[in-house]
């Protein structure tokens, strides 16, 4: 059938954030680009928390942003208040988060992808996928209304949509999310074409009246007085006057024992779910079944936005009865008269294991067609967005001909996130946390502009302006360096602050740089001391965050000496190419296990092999023997 349409280079199927940032990113890059999603009222909507970053979450928005993303300005442009997570640790742990203004996101994002050229939308639903070369090449989509849309590429990012079913007590029914309808046919379409489908499920807590809250039995919890933002291009936030506020509440027994009054009745206990739920997110009634002997749960009561009093009730996420879940909240203290806008629920939906896509996100079975989000196992819309992000890029690239952006784990967050789904798997919701990144001194939310910027500049995302932006600030950098390691610091200047520091004072003038080491030390403190230091240090910035940066680089230089040392050992594998047709069958000496994940999984490279769960150190062995014949 001809289109009545014309052909596109990318189309983007689904507008939540990794649809926004993939058909931002295939835009942005020269791509003709239709981004097709059920709802353009929809696009970027915060289906569950009115929150970005988080723990390991704020360096993936950051790497987002350092690569040309949309996350990190979008982000800082709809704030309601802003904090820094683990301050009292070291900087690899630091992670930024934001509250944000839910309706205020949708619609900047949307702004935003609208001013993109190359940029098309269709409000409609995709049913169905075209195909070529017996189904091994993707040539467009179906919609529901019967329209055929072709293109070289396509990025399918359904979230919870994909036949999504919604759980509210004894009572089910077809959704997305509440108010929206399912979307069914994409995964019989998958299906047919030989991909596995799984299940997962997630959750969301009831949304709730501010105005019924009494605040004076809850504590208070504020933003930073000098917020950081997510985006490097962001110049200033708002103050700390200017946040909203959350804050914070306990469950106690007697609230425990009203969820538990309606386990007979949960569809989580009763079987009607199936599928697994996140586990470091579970719902209100999983913590007091896991954690019996725990008498309260702490939860949060944050702001939906600056113009509406709906509240968010974090930590209360549920699937319980309605009348269950609102005669239990109101035994909170500080909710006796609550009143209820909306109940929780939970949503079953479906996956595809992510196995079946590569390193670049495009899959294995069917050439041009790409998985991102939720469709992959993970939860979060960070997780989804950088997911998103480098599904679009590598689907323009792919479209030019060129080789995809393919980032290691040593590179960047969003490296070990894509490759734990493709070489761990998960049978629950992926959500990242600094933990799973063993290089995280090298990959911290600071320097991410230092690390993917060029990257992204490179490939045709990050603009001239973000450019010029990370060179500036890498020059600057370098030559407070030099100006540190130069500059001769003497007891007379340096001693007064010494002491009050709680360290021991010079005997003698040493190079500035040696004292930063220090724990008790900061680079503020000695420019306060030393108004000649200070005075070329301003010379070259006063940037806080050109400062920071090289405080940083000076204090930790040898954790991140030996962590790229290591890094270097790992790449001499890593870095070993498998043939894409290796017959693993013939390859005798591998273990039966061994045999089938390789198999299955198909690694591109010796260092991704000896990561999958299953492949021993013998059989790794074997593959470099074989490969080096």
């Amino acid at each position: 059938m001809k289109s009545i349409f014309p052909a596109y280079d990318v189309i983007v199927v689904g507008g939540g954030h990794a649809g926004s940032e993939a058909a931002g990113a295939a835009a942005q890059m020269g791509a003709k680009t239709l981004l097709i999603t059920m709802s353009l009222e929809a696009i970027a909507r915060m289906s569950c928390n009115p929150a970005m970053g988080g723990v390991a979450k704020g360096q993936l928005v950051r790497e987002i942003d350092a690569l040309g993303g949309l996350s990190g300005i979008v982000s800082d442009q709809t704030g309601v208040q802003y904090r820094m997570l683990n301050r009292s640790k070291g900087p690899a742990m630091w992670s930024p988060r934001c509250q944000s203004d839910r309706s205020l996101y949708a619609k900047r994002m949307r702004e935003l992808l609208e001013e993109k050229d190359n940029l098309h939308f269709r409000q409609d639903n995709v049913v169905d996928l075209l195909t070529e070369e017996e189904g091994k090449r993707i040539s467009g989509v179906v919609t529901q209304t019967g329209q055929e849309f072709h293109a070289k590429a396509v990025v399918l990012t359904t979230g919870t949509f994909g036949n999504g079913l919604i759980h509210i007590g004894e009572t089910q029914f077809g959704g997305g999310r509440s108010g929206e309808r399912a979307s069914v046919g994409i995964s019989a379409a998958l299906e047919d074409l030989g991909f596995e489908v799984g299940r997962l499920k997630t959750g969301t807590p009831p949304r709730i009246d501010g105005r019924s809250i009494d605040y004076k039995k809850l504590e208070v919890q504020y933003g930073d007085e000098d917020p950081g933002p997510f985006s490097f291009l962001t110049e200033s936030l708002p103050s700390l006057e200017d946040q909203l506020t959350c804050w914070i509440g306990y469950t106690n027994t007697d609230v425990h024992q009203e969820l538990q009054s309606g386990f007979d009745r949960s569809p989580m206990f009763s079987g009607r779910i199936k599928s697994v739920g996140p586990r470091y997110c579970p719902s209100i009634e999983d913590k007091i079944n896991r954690f019996s002997d725990k008498d309260q749960h702490q939860l949060f009561l944050e702001p939906e936005g600056w113009n509406t009093y709906e509240m968010y009730l974090n930590g209360f996420s549920t699937s319980l009865p309605e009348d269950v879940q609102y005669s239990a909240m109101r035994k909170i203290p500080g909710f006796e008269d609550v009143i209820m806008l909306r109940p929780g629920y939970a949503i079953e939906y479906d996956y595809f294991p992510p196995y079946q896509i590569k390193r670049s996100m495009e899959t294995k079975i069917v050439e041009g067609l790409f998985f991102a989000g939720q469709i992959n196992g993970t939860t979060g819309y960070e997780e989804a967005a950088c997911q998103g992000l480098m599904a679009g890029l590598n689907a323009a690239l792919s479209v030019k001909g060129e080789d995809p952006l393919i980032l290691k784990r040593s590179e960047a967050y969003i490296g070990v996130l894509i490759d734990d789904l493709i070489n761990k798997g998960t049978e629950e919701p992926y959500r990242m946390f600094t933990s799973r990144a063993e290089h995280r001194i090298l990959l911290r939310q600071d320097n991410a502009d230092l690390r993917l910027t060029p990257l992204g500049h490179k490939v045709g995302l990050a603009s001239e302006k973000r450019y010029q932006t990370y060179l500036t600030k890498k020059i600057s950098i370098d030559e407070i360096h030099d100006i540190l390691a130069d500059y001769t610091a003497r007891p007379d200047e340096m001693d007064p602050m010494l002491k009050s520091a709680g360290t021991t004072p010079l005997k003698q003038p040493v190079k500035a740089k040696t004292l930063i080491p220090r724990p008790e030390i900061h680079l503020n403190h000695m420019i306060d001391a030393d108004p000649v230091l200070r005075n070329l240090i301003h010379s070259v910035s006063k940037d806080r965050y050109v400062l920071e940066e090289v405080e940083i680089q000076i204090k930790y230089a040898g954790y991140i000496e030996k962590e790229f040392e290591m890094v270097r050992e790992i790449n001499r594998q890593e870095n070993a190419s498998i043939p894409e047709k290796i017959q693993y069958e013939k390859l005798q000496s591998l273990s039966t296990e061994g045999r089938q994940k390789l198999e299955k999984i198909r690694p591109e490279t010796i260092g991704q092999a000896s990561r999958i769960s299953g492949v021993s150190a013998s059989d790794i062995a074997v593959l470099m023997v074989y490969l080096k014949n």
